[in-house]
C-alpha cells in the first residue's frame, strides 16, 4: 500500500464493483460481474463494516454494477455485459441487411469488414452473436425499508443492451440506456412517484442518434452517445463519450434541451465519462469538473485526465485547466490493467476532487485555485491477488467526509482524508 494524506480505516475484500453509493451510514455496492449483484453494508463504524444483505443475479446474461438510493428505494441497473461487443454484433447484422438489399447476394466477410470497420476475421462470429436475443435490459427498483431483506418491486425494461450509469432525485430517474431506434445510449427520464408504475416523461440525445427518426450519425458506431447525466438545480450535466460534455436544461422536464456543449475529440483519445457543475463558485468562477475514462492502456500515449471548465454568464464552456499524470506516477503499471482517469465523487463539500485512476489508485486534487489544480494526496491499495492489478474504479464521500474507493476487480477501502 502507498498513501499520502489518507488514513486507511478498513478494507473489505469483496467482489469488484462499478459503483458505490453511501447514504447515511449505509453503503451500497453494485458488483461488476455475475453472479454478484448488489451488496448492502452497515458502515456506522467505518473500521468494522458489516454486510447486511447481498442480492445475487440469476445467470450471467446481465450485470448490475450501478446503484442509487432515494429514501427506502434502491435503483440498480440491468445491462448486458460486454455491451460494446453486442453493439458491434448488431451493427454487423444491420450492415449485412443493407448490403443484401443493395447487391442481392450474401456479403462476404471482407464486404462486411469494409462496411463496419471491424476485423474481417470476427464478422462471422458477430453475425452469430446478433441472433442471441436480450430482453432484460433496464433497471430495477427495490424496497429497502428492511435493508437485510431487499424486496424487488419493479423491473423497468428499456431496450438494446440496457442501462449503464444513471442518476436519481426524489422524483425522477435520469437513465442512460439503449433504446430501439437510436444508435448508442440516450437519456430517458422516468417519473417514479408511483414506483410500481413508472411514467416516461422525457428524452434527450445527441443529434444523429435517432436513426429511426431519419437522423444520420456523422461518427462511427456508438462513438458519440450518453454515458450518463447528473442533475444540479434545473440542469443536467452529461458526459457524451467521444462527443464531449453537454449541459441540458430540464426546467421543463418533458422537453430537455441542450444549453451548452464542448467537444474536444478527436484531438484527445479518451471518452468523456462524467461532468458535474460545482454547486458554488470557486475563485469567483462557475466551474464544471469533467473526467475522461481511460479505455485501454497504450504505452507512451497521453492518458485520460481531468478537465476544469469555466461556465460563463452566456453559458459557454471554456477550458481553463487540467490535471493529468504520467505513467511514472504509479509503481503498478507493469502489472497489467488500465492506467488513467475514470470517475470522481459526485458531491463537493470543498473544492477537492477524489478521482479514481485505475492502476494509479485514488488521487486527491485540490482545485481551490481552478487555474492551478494540484494533487494533495493519493492512495494505492495493495494488490488483492498476485496476478490481479489494482483497478480503482469508483469513489464517493459520506456525510462524515470519509472516502470510499471501490476496485473493479476486488476490494473496497474506507479512508480518512487528512487534509480537510
Amino acid at each position: 500500500m502507498l498513501s499520502e494524506n489518507f488514513k486507511p480505516l478498513s478494507r473489505l475484500d469483496i467482489p469488484g464493483g462499478g459503483q458505490i453509493t453511501v447514504v447515511g451510514t449505509t453503503a451500497y455496492v453494485g458488483h461488476m460481474d455475475p453472479p454478484h449483484g448488489t451488496s448492502i453494508f452497515d458502515v456506522a463504524d467505518p473500521r468494522k463494516p458489516k454486510m447486511l444483505s447481498t442480492i445475487p443475479l440469476e445467470g450471467d446474461a446481465t450485470h448490475s454494477h450501478k446503484v442509487r438510493v432515494v429514501g427506502d428505494l434502491m435503483f440498480t441497473n440491468c445491462e448486458r455485459p460486454r455491451r460494446s461487443f453486442w453493439r458491434r454484433a448488431r451493427t454487423t447484422a444491420d450492415a449485412r441487411q443493407v448490403l443484401m438489399a443493395k447487391t442481392g447476394r450474401e456479403p462476404s466477410k471482407q464486404d462486411l469488414a469494409k462496411a463496419t470497420g471491424f476485423d474481417p476475421e470476427i464478422v462471422n462470429d458477430l453475425l452469430e452473436a446478433s441472433k442471441i436475443e436480450y430482453t432484460d435490459g433496464g433497471f430495477k427498483i427495490w424496497d429497502i425499508s428492511d435493508k437485510t431483506k431487499p424486496k424487488l418491486i419493479n423491473h423497468q425494461r428499456t431496450g438494446r443492451e440496457g442501462v449503464h450509469r444513471f442518476d436519481v432525485d426524489d422524483r425522477y430517474a435520469y437513465i442512460s440506456s439503449g433504446m430501439e431506434g437510436y444508435e448508442g445510449n440516450i437519456l430517458v427520464i422516468y417519473d417514479f412517484s408511483n414506483p410500481l408504475k413508472l411514467e416516461e416523461v422525457g428524452r434527450w440525445w445527441i443529434p444523429g442518434q435517432h436513426t429511426a427518426g431519419g437522423e444520420t450519425p456523422d461518427w462511427h458506431g456508438s462513438d458519440k452517445q450518453l454515458h450518463h447525466a447528473m442533475r444540479l438545480g434545473d440542469e443536467l450535466w452529461a458526459g457524451c463519450w467521444h462527443g464531449g460534455v453537454a449541459g441540458i436544461d430540464v426546467s421543463d422536464i418533458r422537453k430537455p434541451k441542450t444549453i451548452t456543449a464542448y467537444d474536444y475529440h478527436p484531438a484527445f483519445a479518451h471518452p468523456t465519462h462524467t461532468a458535474m457543475r460545482v454547486p458554488y463558485k470557486v475563485g469567483g468562477k462557475d466551474i464544471v469538473a469533467v473526467i475522461d475514462e481511460e479505455e485501454r492502456h497504450v504505452k507512451g500515449r497521453i492518458h485520460a485526465f481531468v478537465w476544469f471548465f469555466e461556465l460563463t454568464a452566456k453559458k459557454q464552456l471554456v477550458p481553463i485547466s487540467t490535471f493529468s499524470m504520467s505513467e511514472s506516477d504509479t509503481p503498478l503499471l507493469g502489472d497489467g490493467g488500465r492506467f488513467g482517469a475514470h470517475q470522481y465523487q459526485e458531491k463537493f463539500p470543498q473544492p477537492v476532487l477524489f478521482a479514481t485512476w485505475f492502476s494509479g489508485g485514488l488521487r486527491a486534487v485540490d482545485f481551490s485555485d481552478p487555474l492551478k489544480p494540484k494533487e494533495t494526496g493519493f492512495f494505492i491499495p495493495d494488490k488483492a491477488k498476485p496476478n490481479v492489478n489494482v483497478q480503482s474504479n469508483d469513489a464517493t464521500l459520506d456525510d462524515r467526509g470519509l472516502v470510499y474507493v471501490l476496485d473493479r476487480n476486488i476490494g473496497l477501502d474506507i479512508l480518512e482524508y487528512e487534509k480537510w
